[in-house]
Parts: structure tokens; C-alpha cells; sequence
């Protein structure tokens, strides 16, 4: 195409192209001038290579044998390259000579859907073209086609609450218009229909453009295939699946809030979470800002051409998406290296409602329990088990057989915890203060009273110890006064010994960090927790004070500026501010009939 474009004196190969073929009105000899232009070019460069001769050879082939089955009328669909080696076929025996020899390889193919976006040259595909869309556009609407394309233009501006008005369309046209007549062209092409759209529509804006390209010049085009294409059996299901849930396939991109209390948007919702176990994409969950409870899932969804192939390969799981997807992960159970592998599997298969690996895979993790010996994969394996305990009954799953698991681990966790956190060095000491934090909410979060008090006893055991990380015992010393089992005298004893003249400074540093850390908004509104540190500060004397103030400084340095400003305004009053106690007058009748709305709001 540049050969015929420079040829032509026109330096854009891609708008000479459209000038000169797309915007023909008749497009009846269209094909022959192709075919004519292409012959010259041909004979002007030299001969194609041995890997481009062996395809023309085998296309050749190809229509002799159509020909000899009662074919005459045939359609061949080629790059325009190859039209002069189609036209003019030499004898059937120097074709079968050139191909004679080659290895021969069993090939099963089949049609997958494609897309806009994979045709155009941002893709990576070599013979794509930059405008797919628009070439569309110009095929559909040969009549009237500038008002047609920026009437479209105006419709997805509009959408994206930008203004375009009919007033601006029709200004736009007459723009284009005026450009092409400048430029000696007899109609519009994209160029110009892209520089009077962002001068009159964008403002001079070139940032609606980009829409504009992705949307409409490229377009979210997704084709379709004949429903008797030959497809594996996993294909077959999926595309009952979608069906049955009406839930197409497409390639523009959508957002689907699910709600799991309605059996299609759970179904939908599974399936989605299926193909993700497969390495198939087609939904990316999504945070939402909704506040619409555990009952409701986000996802972005977009169908993309290579999720077909992986369909294909996927295939080796299973007929269908339910058992290629248990399947996998009775597979990946087994090939798991430690515990907490297995844990967040269990979390992703249970969302997927796949019964049958997870009975393999709670019997993987008992197993693997049991021989673990590092404290560490047993902290990471707990929390994603506390969330399936947790949220599990919304998706209607029975969690029991997760609960026994969740038993054993709290169990040996709270046995081997305190030896693990003995002696270790700063960077060991983080991570374990992540996992405690992380294993303590996960606690928290399963509201079981025998796992509260053993977890708070080992809490308590190991603020104790004399060997342990100051980072790891100032944040024991925190949860323990957080779940009341310290009181705020006996946390202010604690805080001081820990602070003393008597430690060592860095240690100092480290359990202060761990008792204040991520605290600003708390220390804020816990009176309690403001009064221990107020109270504390108060007493030093003047010398500890000043030896001791860039280590608590380092720590209030990780608040936000608007708490560290706060916690400055309410030091400057001179005084604690006490929060009003509530009135003894409290009817608990009432409050009691609230419960049920604040249950149903929780989803619980």
C-alpha cells in the first residue's frame, strides 16, 4: 500500500488507501483495479520468498481440489498480494513438486469470534489497519456517511455527558467539507472528519478523541461464527451457560452489579469465578463503593478473542465449565507446595461452588496441617478460611467441614506462636506483626468465644516474654487493651516499663511503633486510649522526656497531617476532652427492635 500511495504522490499510505478504494461509491470494478495494481507490483519487485511461494502453492491446491468437486463459482479470501498467484495457476505437478516433501502435521481448527480492536494495528497484527470501525462505517453507509459518522460521534459524546448539540453536527459537516474541498479531496475522509470534530465538538479538546478512536474508529465490535462451527465440548457449554443466564459474550466493556440473594446473578456470579480458576478473565471483580452489603458483587466485564483459545486449552479439565474447573483445581491441590496455597484456593473454589474440590481440598489441608511445622504458613492459611466462615452463608455453601479445619488451626497456632516470636530480628519481627494483626482479625471476625479467649491467652503469654521483638509486644500489649483484658492502668504500667530509661532505645522505638501504629484516627476518638498515652507523657520527667521524644516522634510521623493536626488542636486545649457518658435512662426494648432492620441491612 505505501508502494501505491508513493506511486501516487500521496504520502499517507493508509488515507490514500481510503480515498481511493473505501469511499468508492461504485465498487464494482474495485476488485480488478486491486488485482491490476497488485500484478504491476509484483512484477516490479522480486520474487516472493520460498515461505510465501509454499502458501500460494498450497492456496492453489486448495482450488483445483474445490474445483474438482463441482465448484464454479468460488470465493477466495486472500491478502490483495497474493491475487495475481490466484488468477494465473501454472500446472497442478509444479505446484505438488514445490510442496512435495514437506512435513505433514494434523491440524483440528475451528472459528473463533474476533473482534475490532485485534484487526487494527495496535493489536500487533501485521497486516491490520489503524481504522477498522470507520472502514466499517464507510462500508454500511454509503449514502450520507459525514452526517451519519458524526451523528454517531455526537450519540457517544452525549453518553459521557458531554455536550453535542444538533447545531454543532451540522457545523461539524459543513467543516469537513470545507476541508476536503481545500485539500482537493471529493469528500471527507477521517482526517477530516477527526480535526472538525475536535474543533467544533471537543472544544479543541483532544482528550475526547481517545474515546472517540477506541469507541467508534477502532469500535467494540465482536463478530460471530455459524452455531454448527465445529468447537470442543467446553465451548458447547459455556455458550449454553451464557444463554441460560443471559449473559452474551461481547466485546464492549460492561459493569454488572450482582446481587448473590437472586439465583441468576449467583449462578452468573459462579460462573465468572469458574472461568477465573480456568485463566479465563472474562470478569474482573471490582471494589464498589455501595455499601449494598456482602450480598452484592462488582465486575468488569469483556469478552476478549484469545479467551476462546484458552477455552480450547482448557479443554483437557473437562466437557464442561463445572467439572474443567474442579478438576484444575483437584489438580493444583495437589501440586500445592504449603498450607497457604491450599487456604486461598479453598476461598476461590467455594466462591466458584465447587463441591467436590473442596472435600479434596479440606482433606489436602488436614493432611498439610498436620505435618506443618513453620508457625508462618499456619498464620497465612487462617485468615482466608475466617472470610469462607464468615461470608460463606450468603453464597448458600456449607461451610461445616471448613469450620473443622478452621478449629485445628486456631488450635496450633495459639501452641507454637509464642516459640516462633522469640528472638527474632527487625525484619522477622515485621512480618510476624503483619500475620498477628492479620490472624487477629480474622479471629475477630469469626465471633467464636473459645478461639477469642485461647487466641487472647497466647496474646497475653507472650506479652510476658522476655525475649520477644519489642514491635510484636507493643501491638500485644494494644489488642489485649483493645479487647479489655488489660485495663487502662495496667496498659499505662506496661507502656512506661516498656519506656523506661531502663530499655534498650531502639527496643523502646519498636514497642511504642507497635502499640500506635495505624492508631491516629483511634487515638483520636478512644478516650481511653488518649488518656493512657496523655497520662503517660505527662509523668516523664524532663530529661526521659527529651531522650525519648524522637523515637514516639518517629511514630506519630505516620499519622495523616490532618489527625497529627487534630491531636495538636486537642493538646493545645490544656486539658482531655471526656466523652459525655450515656444516659442511664436506656430502653432496651426498643433497642432490641431494631435488631432484625440492622441484620437484614448486615446481610446477616
Amino acid at each position: 500500500m505505501s508502494a501505491l500511495s508513493n506511486a501516487a504522490g500521496a504520502n499517507d499510505g493508509e488515507g490514500w488507501w481510503e480515498q481511493i478504494i473505501e469511499q468508492r461509491r461504485n465498487n464494482s470494478n474495485v476488485f480488478t483495479a486491486i488485482a491490476e495494481a497488485m500484478t504491476a507490483l509484483r512484477e516490479n519487485h522480486s520474487q516472493p520468498k520460498e515461505r510465501e511461494a509454499l502458501r500460494e502453492a498450497y492456496m492453489r491446491q486448495t482450488i483445483r481440489a474445490a474445483q474438482k468437486e463441482g465448484f464454479e463459482n468460488i470465493a477466495v479470501v486472500c491478502g490483495a498480494w497474493h491475487v495475481p498467484a490466484l488468477e494465473n495457476m501454472p500446472a497442478a505437478k509444479e505446484d505438488s513438486a514445490l510442496l512435495k516433501g514437506l512435513p505433514k502435521v494434523k491440524v483440528a481448527a475451528t472459528w473463533i469470534p474476533w473482534t475490532n480492536g485485534r484487526l487494527s494495528y495496535a493489536s500487533g497484527y501485521g497486516a491490520g489497519i489503524s481504522s477498522p470501525g470507520w472502514y466499517s462505517h464507510l462500508w454500511n453507509e454509503p449514502e450520507q456517511t459525514e452526517i451519519r459518522w458524526l451523528t454517531k460521534v455526537a450519540r457517544l459524546l452525549r453518553e459521557e455527558d458531554l455536550d453535542a448539540s444538533s447545531a454543532s453536527v451540522i457545523e461539524a459537516v459543513r467543516l469537513a467539507e470545507t476541508l476536503a474541498a481545500m485539500r482537493g479531496k471529493h469528500r471527507p475522509g477521517l482526517l477530516e472528519l477527526n480535526e472538525a470534530t475536535q474543533t467544533v465538538l471537543c472544544f479543541g479538546n483532544d482528550v475526547p478523541l481517545r474515546l472517540i478512536h477506541e469507541k467508534l474508529i477502532v469500535g467494540e465490535v465482536l463478530g460471530q461464527v455459524p452455531g454448527e462451527t465445529p468447537s470442543v465440548p467446553l465451548q458447547q457449554d459455556l455458550q449454553r451457560e451464557q444463554k441460560r443466564l443471559r449473559f452474551p459474550a461481547e466485546a464492549a466493556q460492561k459493569i454488572f452489579d450482582l446481587d448473590l440473594r437472586k439465583e441468576i446473578d449467583l449462578a452468573r456470579s459462579q460462573l465468572l469465578h469458574r472461568l477465573s480458576l480456568l485463566g479465563i478473565a472474562w470478569g474482573e471483580p471490582q471494589r464498589g463503593n455501595s455499601g449494598k452489603g456482602t450480598f452484592h458483587e462488582l465486575w468488569r466485564v469483556q469478552w476478549q478473542p484469545e479467551f476462546s483459545v484458552a477455552l480450547i486449552e482448557a479443554g483437557v479439565w473437562g466437557n464442561t465449565v463445572l467439572a474443567a474447573a474442579t478438576n484444575f483445581v483437584i489438580n493444583k491441590a495437589d501440586k500445592a507446595e504449603n498450607l497457604a496455597v491450599l487456604t486461598a484456593l479453598v476461598e476461590h473454589t467455594l466462591l466458584a461452588d465447587l463441591p467436590d474440590a473442596v472435600a479434596h481440598l479440606m482433606t489436602r489441608i488436614q493432611s498439610e496441617a498436620a505435618i506443618a511445622s513453620d508457625i508462618a504458613h499456619l498464620l497465612d492459611a487462617l485468615p482466608p478460611l475466617a472470610n469462607v466462615m464468615r461470608y460463606g452463608n450468603v453464597r448458600q455453601t456449607d461451610t461445616a467441614v471448613v469450620g473443622k479445619v478452621v478449629d485445628g488451626l486456631v488450635a496450633r497456632i495459639c501452641v507454637g506462636l509464642p516459640n516462633a516470636c522469640a528472638s527474632l530480628n527487625d525484619d522477622a519481627a515485621a512480618q510476624m506483626y503483619e500475620r498477628i494483626v492479620s490472624v487477629n482479625n480474622a479471629i475477630f471476625l469469626l465471633q467464636n468465644q473459645e478461639h477469642s479467649a485461647l487466641w487472647q491467652n497466647t496474646l497475653a503469654t507472650m506479652s510476658e516474654q522476655q525475649t520477644l521483638h519489642g514491635l510484636i509486644a507493643g501491638r500485644c500489649c494494644r489488642l489485649l487493651f483493645e479487647a479489655q483484658i488489660f485495663s487502662a492502668e495496667e496498659t499505662a504500667r506496661r507502656l512506661s516499663f516498656a519506656l523506661s530509661t531502663a530499655s534498650d532505645p531502639t527496643q523502646a522505638a519498636a514497642w511504642i511503633d507497635g502499640f500506635l501504629r495505624g492508631s491516629g484516627l483511634l487515638l483520636l476518638h478512644d478516650e481511653t486510649l488518649w488518656q493512657v498515652i496523655d497520662e503517660w507523657v505527662v509523668s516523664l520527667p524532663a530529661e526521659t522526656f527529651t531522650n525519648l521524644l524522637p523515637l514516639v516522634r518517629r511514630t506519630f510521623a505516620t499519622f495523616a497531617a490532618p489527625e497529627r493536626r487534630q491531636m495538636g488542636e486537642r493538646v493545645a486545649q490544656g486539658a482531655s476532652v471526656r466523652v459525655a457518658a450515656a444516659s442511664g435512662n436506656f430502653d432496651v426494648a426498643r433497642a432490641e427492635a431494631v435488631l432484625p432492620l440492622v441484620k437484614q441491612l448486615l446481610g446477616l
